[in-house]
C-alpha cells in the first residue's frame, strides 16, 4: 500500500531529495530512490517527470528485507 499524499505535500518531501540508483542496475532500466521523513518514493529514471510511487519507511523496509532474503 503506497502511502497517500496530496501533489503539493509529495513536491514538499520530495523537493529537495537526493535520489539514487543501485550500482546493480543496467543503464536502461533503472529505478531511483530518494528518502524523505516517514516516506521512501521510488521512481523511473527514463520518466522522472510522470511523478513517484511513495511507500511508508516500514514497507520500503519489509520489501528490502524480503529482496535480501530472496523471498521477493
Amino acid at each position: 500500500m503506497a502511502v497517500k499524499q496530496g501533489e503539493r505535500t509529495v513536491h514538499m518531501l520530495l523537493g529537495g531529495a537526493r535520489w539514487r540508483t543501485s550500482s546493480y542496475t543496467q543503464q536502461q532500466n533503472c529505478v531511483e530512490v530518494a528518502d524523505a521523513p516517514g516516506v521512501t518514493a521510488v521512481r523511473d529514471t527514463k520518466n522522472r517527470k510522470q511523478g513517484s510511487l511513495l511507500f511508508s519507511s516500514a514497507e520500503w523496509r519489509a520489501f528490502i528485507d524480503a529482496v535480501k532474503r530472496d523471498t521477493f
